[in-house]
């Protein structure tokens, strides 16, 4: 996809234009962690811009200094910040070399990046959408109370964003376990106060409770109304990649990204994927990618064979 129209196209046509643009995107999805690992362990910015790297290492400190903390307030009770700041690179730096770890603080500073800008140039609120706003007046009051919920960890979210935090309860359930098993292996001197440590955190987490937890259950319980949450600027960023995740069936982050300028066919085919029509997906990049215009013929692309393009096509984003 570029910005002009392409005339003459086949449905076949059209899908093996995807299908090329699409493997292109995801090479750069599937190198993005390996040169994140690169560039924050070498301090060259040049392929990612500086706020994102600040971001990243910031969150991954955050990350070491609450694991950190949690251990101190057992081994450490009269001089927990000494015991912190002693360690926290160390852990911090291990953090750093997962890719797994950097392709998630990664989605999460774009997602935000994004949301900011599409404030700026669309008017479109981060943290109070009309969708959300319609949701949280509603008379059934579960689904009110749901909404408020999701508005507040969403404030949550771009005041962590801002503070360059990631906290540990709002992890993934793999990555979750990464950091309480990193957090153990990396003090061995405190084997088993650590262990300990790592038991409680884990039968406290519960990842349904997580900002994206809340969201997808606020989407699900809309039912057959649920397609509005696909429409940006009604439902606001955060709500909008969560349900185009859940009805295009891939993982959240891979859709954050997908809003990146080299991922528009991968942003098309999960539209489509998603059951939205052509109009309806020409929509949202007028306020996502207002410069680039759908292949002539992309009408005639079923939201199956859409879906089938992105199953094949799946970016392997292991460092």
């Amino acid at each position: 996809m570029n910005d002009t129209n392409t005339t003459g196209q086949s449905a076949t046509n059209v899908e093996d234009m995807l299908r090329g643009e699409l493997a292109q995107g995801d090479v750069i999805l599937s190198t993005a962690r390996p040169i994140l690992r690169h560039l924050l362990a070498n301090d060259d910015h040049a392929l990612f811009n500086d706020e994102v790297i600040a971001k990243i290492r910031g969150m991954m400190g955050h990350l070491a200094r609450q694991l950190l903390f949690k251990l101190a307030e057992v081994v450490a009770k009269e001089a927990q910040s000494e015991f912190v700041d002693a360690r926290q690179d160390q852990l911090a730096t291990l953090l750093l070399e997962d890719t797994a770890f950097l392709g998630h603080a990664h989605a999460l500073s774009i997602e935000a990046q994004l949301a900011d800008r599409l404030n700026s140039r669309s008017g479109i609120d981060p943290v109070l959408s009309p969708l959300l706003q319609e949701l949280a007046a509603s008379k059934d009051e579960m689904q009110a109370a749901a909404a408020m919920r999701v508005v507040a960890a969403q404030a949550r979210f771009m005041q962590h964003q801002r503070r360059m935090e990631l906290p540990l309860a709002e992890l993934p359930a793999e990555l979750f376990h990464a950091a309480t098993k990193a957090l153990k292996n990396s003090q061995t001197d405190y084997s088993a106060e650590a262990q300990s440590v790592c038991d409680r955190l884990r039968s406290e987490y519960s990842e349904s409770d997580r900002r994206v937890g809340q969201i997808t259950r606020l989407v699900m319980a809309m039912g057959s109304t649920a397609t509005r949450a696909l429409a940006v600027d009604h439902a606001g960023l955060s709500v909008f990649l969560t349900a185009l995740y859940m009805a295009s069936e891939q993982d959240r982050d891979v859709v954050v990204l997908s809003l990146g300028e080299n991922q528009c066919a991968r942003l098309a085919l999960s539209l489509r994927a998603a059951g939205l029509g052509q109009s309806a997906v020409e929509e949202q990049f007028l306020y996502l990618h207002p410069d680039i215009t759908l292949p002539e013929g992309f009408d005639m692309l079923r939201a199956d064979r859409a879906a089938a393009l992105l199953t094949s096509a799946a970016p392997g984003l292991a460092g």
